[in-house]
């Protein structure tokens, strides 16, 4: 059985330099203090901070990896012609965007092109800030079908290519989560 008092476990939030941890808490840094409870009800609180430990730790990097692999996936998709089921829209919403300067398989082209670099950005982690800037304009391309062509999404009620351009709004959401840590934000975990 082990010792009566505070447990601790590694925590990969740092601390603030304005209040080192010293002064906040006996606890060496990094470290999150756990009552220390008899029994199963202990080791179910020790197995729920190590995840919580683990996942301010992990998610974040999985879940850029996750929409790299998509991105990536369905540039490739696009270079081969009638692979992608997107075509007609990818077509259609970047012959409106660019005002027909860029249509048919030149805009279906160009489409695969960005959306392989975001893929491969994300994947590796080189050239990051340019792959989320180049993504930030991207999504705003995947939503403007909801603008351009509502009847089609929504004639009498959702289509299915209602629904793949609307999905896109849970790229948005991760786009902005990864966005949000490059540029500094850090997750923490607070076991309290």
């Amino acid at each position: 059985m082990p010792a009566a008092g505070p447990q601790t476990l590694l925590s990969p939030a740092p601390t603030s330099p304005a209040t080192p941890a010293a002064a906040t808490s006996p606890q060496p840094p990094h470290t999150i203090a756990l009552p220390a409870r008899p029994g199963l009800r202990g080791r179910c609180d020790a197995v729920v901070v190590a995840l919580a430990v683990h996942l301010t730790r992990w998610s974040v990097p999985a879940l850029r990896v996750s929409l790299g692999l998509v991105f990536l996936g369905f540039g490739v998709l696009k270079f081969f012609p009638g692979a992608s089921p997107a075509e007609q829209i990818v077509t259609q919403t970047v012959g409106a965007l660019t005002f027909g300067v860029v249509e048919g398989t030149a805009a279906v082209v160009l489409t695969a092109v960005v959306e392989t670099v975001i893929g491969l950005t994300l994947l590796t982690g080189r050239w990051l800030k340019v792959g989320l800037v180049v993504l930030s304009v991207a999504l705003v391309g995947m939503m403007s079908p909801v603008v351009l062509f509502p009847d089609e999404l929504f004639g009498d009620g959702m289509t299915l290519l209602g629904q793949y351009i609307l999905k896109d709004v849970v790229f948005v959401a991760a786009a902005a989560v990864v966005a949000a840590v490059t540029l500094g934000a850090r997750l923490t975990c607070d076991t309290r």
